[in-house]
C-alpha cells in the first residue's frame, strides 16, 4: 500500500508531540512524514530557555528528541528551511528552497514575539538595532550570550512569565538587570495586585531592579550602549535591551494561502482546519472558539488530539479547551496559578499571607468547588488544590486547611498516599496511575519512565515527585536497570568491578581501558570519568592523554563564555602576602587583565587572559595554581581564628592552611570545597561546605555533604576529632571513601544522601585497622604523587595545548 505524504510544519514542542503520538500509534505505516524548519535547531524544549541564559542547563539538556531519534522513526528532516506558501488546490508547500507535494499537513507554526511600537527600534534599513533581542528561540538565547562579553547592564521590557525568567537568567549571569512593566503590577493576567507586590520584592531580593507602570517609548544608541526613554521622561543607560512582551500566533503563512485565521489558524475539536479539511493544527498558532493559548500543557493536548484524529477520522475524544495554569520557578520563587484570579459571580475568597515568608496563597471557591487560586512561596499543597480544580471535585475540608500549613501542622500526603487520577505531571496531564502502570509494564529505570510517561519533560518541576513514586512503587530489584549501576555508560562494569579489572590488568590509560574492556571502541562522554578514576589508581604512573580530559584540565585555568581563561592562584586558607598582592597586580597590570575578582573561596580571580599567555602569567605570579577549573580539592575557606577574633575558639587559619596544602589539587569525582570556622559563630560556613570543621573548644566537629549552590544543605556531623592531627586523618579517609565510592561528578552532598550518614561513619571513623589503614596509605600516596600543574607547565608533554583555540572547537579540544 502506498503511503500518503504529510508535511509538518514547524519543529517546536507541539511538533514534536504530534510526531510522538503519531509514530506511537502506528503512523509511519501510513504516512510518508516530512518535518520542515525554519529553525536549524529542531525539538527543543522551550520552557528551559531562561535555564539556558542562566547556565542552569547545557544544549543538551534542551532536547526532546535527539537526531537519532527521527532518522530511526524515518522521519526526513529539513531542518532551516522556510515555509513560504501552502497552494491547497494542487497539495504543495513552496518553501525557500523548493515545492513539496503533500496529501495531508500538521501545522505548528507556533507564535512570534509581539514588539511594541518604539521609536528607534529600527535602523535605516530596517534592521533592528544592534543589542536589543527578543526571547523565544535558542537562537535569540545565543545572540544573546554572544553580546555579553564586557557587558554589565541589561534592561527586560516585559514583566510576564517569559521576561521576568530573561530576567533571572541575565542577572544570575552577573549583568545589573532592570525589569519595566507597563502595568501597575507584574504578571497581571495571572497574580492579583497583592501577589504582584510580593513577586516585585522577591525579584528584588534577587538583584532585579523593577519598575512598574512605566511605559517605554525610544530605544536610542550611544556608542555600543542603547538608551531606553520612557513616557515619564526617565530614561536608563544599558548594554543591552530584551523585548519580552508577550506573543501573538504566527499564522500569517496559512492566512496568505487561504486558510480561515482570526486571531489564530481557526480549527474545531478535532483540531481540523475549519476550512480545509486534511490539513491540522495545534500549538501557539491556532485559535478554538474564540481563545488562544500559550501554555505548553495546552499545545501538547491539542498536538495528541491531530495526531489520533488525523489517523482515524472516527476517533472521539473531541478538544474542550485547556484550564491555563501557569507556574514560575526562579531561584527560590515558586508560583502557581489557575483558573480565576478574581471573582467573576458569587465566589467565596479564601486568603493566607505571610509577607515574612514570602507567602501568598490566594483560592476561589463557588460552592465547593475552586474555581481558582494563586500559590506564590513554598507549599505543600499547592499541587493537590490544583488536582481539586482540574477535576472539578468538592473540597473534602475547609479551604483554611489547605492554605495555612504552617499553623496547623499539617503536611501534603506523600505521592504514594493520593489518589490514583492525581496528575503528577500538569505539563503533560500524567497522572500517577500511569506512572504506576509504566513500572508494571517493565519500566525499570527512571530514566525510562520519563520517557515514556513524558512526565518531567516540560518544565521539570514534577521530577522529584516521579521518582519518589518510582522508588516506591519498585518493589523487585531483579527488574532494575542494570547500566544504571555502571561507572560510564559504555564499558557494563560498577565502578568497583571496572576498579577490579583495571588493577588486574595494570590499565594506566584512558585509551587501554577502552582497549581492553570496550573491544577498542571509545566513546567521548566517558573520556573525562576515566581518566579522573585512573588519575586516582595509579597517581604518577597514569599515563595523560589530550583527548581524555576537558580543555580546562589540559590547560589548567577555567574558560569562559568567549573564549578567555580565568587564573586563580592558590592563598591558602584565604592567607595572602604583600609580595603576592604584588605581583598578581604587576601581572593583572602587565596582560591588561579586564576583571579581578575576589572569589567565594577567598582567592582572586585574574579573568579574561588568553590562552597563550597561560604559561608566563603562571611564572610570573611564581604563585601554585588553585585549581579553579576542575574536578578536585578547590579551597579551604577560613576565618580568623584565634589570631584576633575575640571569640575564636580554635586556630582555624592554621588549619586551614594545613588542610589546603596536604589536600591541594587532589582530583575526586566532582569538586570539593573546604570551610575551618573557629567557633560556632560559623562565619567561614563551614557546615554548608563539601567538608567543614568547626572549633567548639573541646575539639573540632567534623561536617561532610553540605551544600550552597543550586541546592542548599546542611551538611551531617561526621565525627568531633580531639585535635587537628584526628580532623586531617578524618578528612583524608572521608576524600578517599569518597573517591573510590562516588559516582563521577556526583557532590559530596549527593553522595552523603545516596550512601547515608551512618554507613559512612562506620566506614571512615570507626572502620576496622586493617580498612584505617589502607584508606590512610591511600590517601597518602596520592598526596606525594601531586604535582603542581603550574610549575611544571613548561615541560608538558603536550606542545601544542596553548595554542589559541580554533574555532568551534569542543570541549575536549
Amino acid at each position: 500500500m502506498k503511503k500518503e505524504k504529510l508535511l509538518v510544519i514547524g519543529a517546536g514542542m507541539a511538533s514534536v508531540r504530534f510526531l510522538e503520538e503519531l509514530v506511537e500509534a502506528g503512523g509511519t505505516q501510513k504516512y510518508e512524514i516530512t518535518l520542515i524548519s525554519k529553525e536549524k535547531n529542531i525539538g527543543y524544549n522551550r520552557i528551559l530557555l531562561s535555564s539556558l541564559l542562566a547556565g542552569e542547563v547545557d544544549f543538551q539538556g534542551l532536547d526532546l528528541k535527539s537526531p537519532a531519534w527521527f532518522q530511526e522513526k524515518k522521519i526526513t528532516v529539513k531542518a532551516g528551511s522556510e515555509a513560504v506558501l501552502i497552494d491547497t488546490g494542487s497539495r504543495q508547500l513552496w518553501t525557500d528552497k523548493e515545492k513539496i507535494p503533500y496529501d495531508k499537513l500538521f501545522l505548528a507554526t507556533g507564535s512570534i514575539p509581539f514588539i511594541p511600537p518604539l521609536t528607534g527600534l529600527y535602523d535605516e534599513a530596517g534592521k533592528r538595532i544592534h543589542g536589543v533581542f527578543t526571547f523565544r528561540t535558542i537562537d535569540d538565547c545565543l545572540n544573546i550570550l554572544e553580546h555579553l562579553s564586557g557587558a554589565t547592564k541589561a534592561v527586560v521590557i516585559g514583566g510576564g512569565l517569559l521576561g521576568i525568567e530573561a530576567s533571572y537568567g541575565l542577572c544570575k549571569k552577573g549583568l545589573q538587570t532592570t525589569l519595566v512593566h507597563l502595568m501597575d503590577h507584574l504578571m497581571e493576567k495571572q497574580l492579583d495586585s497583592p501577589a504582584g507586590a510580593l513577586l516585585k520584592k522577591e525579584l528584588e531580593k534577587l538583584g532585579i531592579q523593577v519598575l512598574l507602570k512605566t511605559k517605554t517609548t525610544r530605544l536610542k544608541k550611544r556608542g555600543k550602549k542603547i538608551k531606553i526613554e520612557f513616557e515619564n521622561n526617565k530614561e536608563i543607560l544599558a548594554d543591552l535591551v530584551v523585548i519580552a512582551t508577550g506573543i501573538v500566533p504566527n499564522c500569517s503563512m496559512a492566512k496568505k494561502s487561504g486558510i480561515a485565521v482570526n486571531k489564530g489558524i481557526l480549527v474545531n475539536a478535532q483540531m481540523e482546519s475549519v476550512s480545509h479539511p486534511g490539513i491540522f493544527a495545534a500549538g501557539e498558532c491556532i485559535e478554538f472558539e474564540g481563545q488562544t493559548y500559550g501554555l505548553v500543557n495546552a499545545a501538547w493536548q491539542q498536538a495528541t488530539i491531530a495526531a489520533r484524529s488525523l489517523l482515524d477520522p472516527s476517533w472521539h475524544s473531541p478538544y474542550r479547551g485547556t484550564v491555563p495554569v501557569a507556574r514560575l520557578k526562579v531561584a527560590g520563587i515558586d508560583l502557581l496559578s489557575f483558573g480565576h484570579i478574581e471573582p467573576k459571580h458569587n465566589e467565596e475568597v479564601v486568603l493566607y499571607t505571610d509577607s515574612k515568608q514570602a507567602l501568598y496563597r490566594k483560592i476561589l471557591i463557588e460552592g465547593k468547588k475552586i474555581t481558582g487560586g494563586i500559590f506564590l512561596g513554598s507549599s505543600q499543597r499547592a499541587l493537590e488544590i490544583l488536582h481539586f480544580y482540574e477535576k472539578n471535585l468538592p473540597l473534602p475540608c475547609s479551604p483554611q486547611e489547605f492554605l495555612i500549613e504552617e499553623s496547623t501542622g499539617r503536611k501534603d500526603e506523600p505521592i504514594e498516599n493520593k489518589p490514583d487520577d492525581f496528575q503528577l505531571c500538569n505539563c503533560n496531564g500524567v497522572t500517577k496511575k500511569e506512572i504506576i502502570e509504566l513500572i508494571q509494564k517493565g519500566c525499570s529505570s527512571l530514566k525510562e519512565l520519563i520517557t515514556k510517561s513524558r512526565a518531567g519533560t516540560g518544565c521539570g518541576s514534577c521530577k522529584n515527585l516521579v521518582q519518589r513514586l518510582f522508588e516506591k512503587t519498585m518493589k523487585n530489584p531483579t527488574v532494575d536497570d542494570p547500566s544504571i549501576h555502571y561507572y560510564v555508560s559504555s564499558i557494563p562494569l560498577s565502578k568497583k568491578e571496572l576498579i577490579e579489572e583495571i588493577k588486574k590488568r595494570n590499565l594506566q590509560s584512558v585509551s587501554s581501558v577502552f582497549n581492553a574492556l570496550a573491544g577498542g571502541k571509545e566513546d567521548a562522554h566517558s573520556k573525562p570519568a576515566l581518566a579522573s578514576l585512573l588519575k586516582m589508581l595509579w597517581g604518577k604512573s597514569y599515563k595523560e592523554e589530550p583527548d581524555s580530559r576537558f580543555v580546562n584540565d589540559r590547560v589548567h585555568a577555567n574558560i569562559q563564555k568567549d573564549g578567555t581563561y580565568s587564573v586563580v592562584p592558590r592563598m591558602y586558607g584565604g592567607i595572602t602576602t604583600v609580595e603576592q598582592l604584588r605581583k598578581i597586580a604587576d601581572v593583572a597590570e602587565k596582560y591588561h587583565v579586564p576583571m579581578i575578582k575576589i572569589t567565594g573561596g577567598q582567592r582572586i580571580d585574574l579573568l579574561g587572559l588568553k590562552k597563550e599567555q597561560l604559561p608566563a602569567v603562571w611564572k610570573e605570579l611564581g604563585m601554585r595554581s588553585g585549581h579553579a577549573y576542575t574536578k578536585a580539592f578547590r579551597t579551604c575557606k577560613s576565618c580568623v581564628g584565634t589570631d584576633f577574633c575575640r571569640f575564636g575558639v580554635g586556630d582555624s587559619t592554621t588549619l586551614a592552611i594545613a588542610i589546603e596544602k596536604r589536600f591541594q589539587g587532589i582530583e575526586c569525582p566532582a569538586k570539593l570545597k573546604l570551610a575551618v570556622s573557629g567557633c560556632s559563630r560559623n562565619c567561614a560556613e563551614a557546615t554548608t561546605k563539601d567538608i567543614g570543621a568547626v572549633a567548639i573548644g573541646i575539639g573540632w566537629e567534623i561536617y561532610v555533604g553540605g551544600a550552597a549552590g543550586s541546592k542548599v544543605r546542611a551538611g551531617d556531623l561526621l565525627a568531633v576529632a580531639k585535635d587537628q592531627q584526628e580532623v586531617l586523618k578524618l578528612i583524608g579517609r572521608f576524600i578517599q571513601y569518597y573517591r573510590e565510592n562516588a559516582k563521577y561528578a556526583e557532590r559530596s552532598y549527593g553522595f552523603v544522601e545516596r550512601i547515608g550518614i551512618e554507613k559512612i561513619r562506620s566506614a571512615v571513623v570507626s572502620p576496622s585497622p586493617e580498612e584505617a589503614v589502607r584508606l590512610e596509605q591511600e590517601i597518602e600516596k596520592t598526596v606525594e604523587a601531586y604535582v603542581d600543574p603550574w610549575q611544571t607547565a613548561q615541560k608538558e608533554q603536550f606542545p601544542h595545548q596553548f595554542e589559541a583555540l580554533a574555532q568551534g572547537s569542543n570541549n575536549f579540544s
